[in-house]
Order: structure tokens, then sequence, then C-alpha cells
């Protein structure tokens, strides 16, 4: 399973208008079909609520926009807690209509697993499609508190379902005992770990690793202590994310670690554990569905109709609801716009079902009659609502205009991201790196002071000439291998280096040709024998360092040399300006690899606080430029042009030490 969630980050990059749950279950599909035999999973029903959807709902609500939900919470409490209890008695009572052999109360839990939206998907949804602000921060803040309020009244009712007992004053009362006790616990948990925390750090035993292990320990001791309470341990997880009063809100080098080491953490936990929910998904609907599907008690076209039929009435239901929902805050009366019936729309069926719904719908037990068919419903309800939300919310939402991306400022969006690697460099500013780290930063300002001015990505149109300057340097220093005039170790890794900048300058993937797999191979043999004859590591690596850098010398005044001659051709077709502007590159090329010290002490020292520093700036840089990208602000193609940016850097900054 955790290799195809792999799998489909990578297939999610390649076709971004299908969700990523969808293709996660696409997947899991095919892992069925291609085994051959049914895939069986048993997970003790609590155990799958603890061990998954506990980290999952702590991480999703301690990453919630609080301002927004704030802003919203009448109409996210409306829908987080309202519909999701009108949903679960409409559609219970609809489906002991439809299937009388089915309990009230399992057709009420049935309701309930219906009720959460998925949060993975609305995310999903907002990248592709444009989602006014108001209506995606009511979608994301309903998809985290409804998993709470959908998941304690299915616990409610499959325990009536199971005594066989139901009484509505009594399950009033324990809900809203199970409700505000499990915010208490989860709220006075929060604090007591942020004490713990605290107090440790004051002894000085903290470290990263320490607290990210507390903080992911802390959703599971959450659930577990509210739920030995006899309160909800749900509940009690989503109110310590939303406050998230573990994480330290203190400035400094070390809790900036924590933070960069915490989110990676989290974000890698959270993909792989929604992956493996959803893949499950897909491995186990055939089997959810075979005994059902096989059922000649029940027509196979009556299952289907049930099955749209109840997606069609939970999403009326819900329609309904948000129409009511949004009149009220407008305070609108009359006849329905189109603008109204089209915004009411994407509301209804951007809220697909998702993780928790079919978490808890495989915490049915297996007393409860008919669990097969409430399996095979639950399932069929993701299926229709993800695909709708996938392929109908696009046609009627709003698209993001072409222009979008033109008028996107490629400029100021890496203004931003290198404001926020200078914040980070200083935060990690310490007494003993303060002078290096004030040099790296300088150099950061002097890339935004040129970018306010000119601009600091590669100019497209100087890219052949670049790719001319740097074929002239492939077949120069192959001409001195032939010649056997240079080091083949150096030659055949200035060789490689030349062939990573062609790569990136042309966006693909790195490629080697035959030719410098044979020179290789070869320069592995020799270098193997003269370790082997001479045993002198150390010297060989002072000798090859001094090779390469004469090496880069002479091939860069090569490129010199020929950009002159094309500057006096009065034939030549290269602009003026872009000529003298890569000579001078060059030129400063040379005297940089000419001014440094090649003495046996300096190639020892030569990764020094400076280097180390500069290496951690292009690293945030390069994080900096992915989270613009996961987060839907940075077009593709800045994407690839900016990482390719990076690149060529940390290949000059290796290359100059």
């Amino acid at each position: 399973m955790l290799a195809t969630v792999l799998l489909s980050s990578v297939i999610d990059q390649l076709v971004p208008k299908v969700s990523s749950p969808l293709i996660q279950i696409g997947l899991g599909l095919a892992i069925a079909v291609v085994m051959g035999t049914q895939i069986n999973i048993d997970l003790d029903p609590n155990l799958f609520l603890v061990l998954l959807i506990a980290p999952l709902l702590y991480d999703e609500a301690k990453n919630l926009n609080k301002q927004a939900l704030w802003e919203n919470k009448r109409p996210v409490l409306s829908l987080a807690v309202g519909l999701v209890i009108a949903s679960a008695l409409i559609v219970g009572f609809a489906v002991k209509w439809l299937v009388p052999s089915i309990p009230l109360a399992a057709a009420f839990a049935l309701g309930a697993a219906l009720g959460p939206t998925d949060a993975v998907s609305v995310a999903s949804l907002a990248k592709q499609v444009k989602i006014p602000a108001r209506s995606r921060n009511i979608l994301e803040s309903e998809s985290i508190i409804n998993d709470a309020s959908g998941i304690v009244s299915f616990q409610f009712a499959i325990a009536a379902a199971v005594t066989g007992t139901f009484s509505l004053v009594g399950a009033t009362a324990n809900f809203f005992f199970a409700f505000l006790g499990g915010i208490l616990v989860g709220v006075a948990l929060g604090y007591l770990g942020n004490f713990i925390v605290r107090r440790v750090r004051s002894w000085g035993l903290e470290n990263t690793t320490f607290h990210v292990l507390f903080e992911v320990f802390v959703p599971f001791i959450v659930y577990l202590v509210a739920n030995a309470l006899g309160t909800s341990g749900i509940i009690a997880v989503v109110a310590a994310g939303i406050l998230n009063v573990v994480s330290p809100r203190t400035i400094g080098p070390s809790v900036s670690r924590m933070n960069i080491v915490s989110t990676s953490v989290w974000r890698v936990l959270a993909f792989a554990l929604n992956g493996i929910v959803f893949v499950l998904l897909g491995t186990q609907l055939p089997r959810a569905m075979q005994r059902t599907w096989e059922n000649v008690t029940i027509d196979n076209g009556v299952l289907i109709g049930y099955i749209l039929g109840i997606t069609a009435l939970m999403l009326a239901v819900r329609f309904v609801w948000v129409f009511a929902m949004e009149r009220l805050h407008r305070q609108r009366t009359g006849r329905m716009t189109l603008d109204e019936l089209r915004s009411t729309a994407i509301m209804t069926l951007a809220g697909p079902k998702g993780t928790i719904t079919l978490a808890v719908a495989f915490t049915i037990p297996f007393s409860i009659p008919q669990r097969e068919l409430l399996l095979f419903l639950a399932c069929g309800v993701i299926v229709v609502t993800m695909l709708l939300a996938t392929f109908v919310v696009p046609l009627i939402a709003p698209k993001k205009e072409p222009e979008d991306v033109e008028r996107f400022d490629e400029e100021q969006a890496s203004i931003e991201m290198l404001r926020s690697v200078v914040e980070e460099l200083a935060a990690r500013q310490t007494s003993e790196n303060r002078a290096a780290t004030q040099m790296v930063i300088r150099a950061y300002n002097e890339r935004i002071a040129h970018l306010k001015n000119k601009g600091d990505v590669t100019n497209e149109s100087m890219t052949p000439l670049r790719l001319r300057a740097n074929r002239w340097e492939h077949d120069f220093v192959l001409d001195l291998l032939e010649r056997e005039e240079v080091d083949e170790l150096a030659g055949y890794r200035y060789l490689k280096r030349l062939s990573r900048t062609e790569n990136l300058l042309k966006h693909h993937a790195d490629r080697i040709s035959l030719q410098i797999v044979y020179l290789r191979l070869r320069t592995l043999a020799h270098a193997g024998w003269h370790r082997l004859v001479e045993a002198l590591p150390g010297d060989d690596l002072t000798e090859r360092v001094l090779a390469e850098r004469d090496l880069r010398v002479r091939s860069n005044e090569h490129v010199i040399e020929k950009l002159q001659a094309e500057l006096a051709s009065p034939t030549s077709e290269e602009p003026a300006e872009h000529l003298s502007a890569l000579l001078l590159e060059y030129q400063r090329l040379v005297q940089t690899a000419r001014a440094a010290n090649p003495s046996i002490t300096a190639l020892a020292t030569s990764v020094d606080k400076a280097a180390d520093i500069k290496r951690a700036g292009l690293r945030l840089e390069l994080e900096a430029i992915q989270s613009s990208y996961e987060d839907g602000s940075l077009p593709r193609a800045s994407y690839k042009r900016l990482r390719e940016n990076v690149a060529l850097m940390q290949m000059d900054l290796e290359d100059n030490l």
C-alpha cells in the first residue's frame, strides 16, 4: 500500500485534474484485480479509529485556518453539526424504507457515516477550480468539524443497534456530554502537553527528536484518555489540534528546526495515512461488494439504484440546507438568482465523502444485520460523490482564467520566497555562525534587490547561447581526454556536470551518453588501480581537486575565446548584449577560480560555515518553491524553472569550494 501511495503522488502531478483520492482508489482496484485473490485486511474497529483517524484529524485541525473558522463559525457549525444530524435522520429513514430488513439504528449509523466530507478532496478541488474564498474556508472548516460530529453520531447509532435500545432523551444527553466533555478533555490535555514540553525544555533535555515524537504522540494519548473518561475521543483530538498548544510559540534557531522537522513529518504521515485508507478502499471494494453483488435476492440494478438514490437524497438535503443558510447570511428573499444557484450547487457537490466515511463504515460490527449491504452502499456513495466532485464541479464552477497564469508575477513570488529564506536563516543564527550567516543573508538581499530591478529568472532568449557555450566546453574537454592532456577522473566529473547543466537548460531529466558511460567505466578502472598501487587517498584527493579546478579554468577560457570571436565576427547572429553578458559571466568564473587559494590547507577546510549556511539557504529555497507549488500559488512552468535555477546554484556552489 505504501508503494501504491508513492505511485499515486507521481500520477497526481502528471494528471492534476483527477483528485488524488480517486487515483488511490483506482490503484487499489488495480491491485485487487492483478492479485487475483481478494485482499483480506481485518482491523479491530477501535484500533482503526485510534491508529488512522485520530492522527489524521489532529493534523487537519492543527493546520486549520483559525481566523477563517471564527469568522464563519455559524455556517460551519450549521453544516458540521446540524446538517450531519439532519442527514443521518433523513438518510436513515430512507434506507429503512428501501430495505426493511436493515434495523433503523443501523440505517441511522449509515446516514451518520455519510455525513463527514473529505478534507483532502476539498483541498484537491480548490486547486483545480475557482471557489470563492468564503465558500472554500467554510468547506475546509466544515470537513474538520463534521468528522467529529459524524463519528459521534455514528457511535451512538451503532450502540443503539447493538443493544437494541434507544432513548431520545438519553441519547441527547449523552451526545452533549460526549461532545462538550471531549472539548474540555482535549483542551486540558493540550495544555498539559504544553506544560510538559516547557518543563522538559527548562531542564535542557529537549531536542528535535523529543519534540516531534511527543507531538506525534499527542493525538493517540488524547483519544485514549478521552475515551477512557467516557467522552468523545474524536472531539478531544480535534479540540487539541485546533488549539495546538503543544507547539512552542517562542522564536529561535532550535524552535525553527523543530517546526521544519515537525511540518515535514506530519506532511508525510498525513499523506501516507490518507493514501493508505483510500488504497484500502480500492482493494476492499470488490470484497465489500462481491457478496452483495452476487446475492440473488437483490437485483444488481436495484443495488445501483439504491446508491444513486441515497446520493441524490443526500445532495438534495445538502443543497436545501446550504441555500437556506446562504439566504439567511445575506438576508435575502425572493427568487433565486443564477449566481446563487451556481454557488449553492458548488458547495453541495464540493463536499464528497472519503476517508472518515470509509473508516467508520469498516467499524460496523459483524453482528449488525445486513452489514455487507451497508458497506456496499457506503462504498458506492463515496465513489459517486468523488466522481461528481472531480468531473462535475469543474463544469459548473468558474474556471481559473488562463490569463491568471500570464499575469502571474514570477519575480514577486521569487522575492517572497527569498524573504522567507532570509527570515529562516536569521532565526537559525547563533553566536558561532553569526558572521557567516550575515554574509549569506547579504547575498540573498542582493538577489532580492536585483529581482526588484531586473528579475532573477534565467532569460529564456539567452538559453540557445548558453547551450552553445556548454557544447563548446563539452567538445573541448572531450578533445583533451582523447589526447590524454587531462586527468581522466577530473575530465569525467566535469563532463557529467556539463551534461547536467545542459539538461537543466533544456528542461528534461538527466541523460548520460554512451560516450560518457565508456569514459566513466575506463576512469573508474584507472582510479581503482591507482588506489591499490599508491594507497595515497589524501594526496589523490588533493590532486584531483586541483586538476578539476585547472580543467574548469581552461574550459572557461576556451569559451571566452569563442565568445570574443563571436563578438568580433560581423556575421554573428547572436545579439551583442547577450554575447557580452555571457562573456562577463565566464570571465567572473575564471577570476573566482584563480583567486581561490589552492593550498592543501584550504582544500581540507573548504566546507566551512559559510558554505554550510549557503547549502542550508538553497535547501530552504527549494522547500519554499515546493510549498508554493503544492498550495497552488506557483504555476508548474515557474516551479520547474525556479527549481532548475536553484539546482544550477547548488552545482556552482559545490564547484567553487
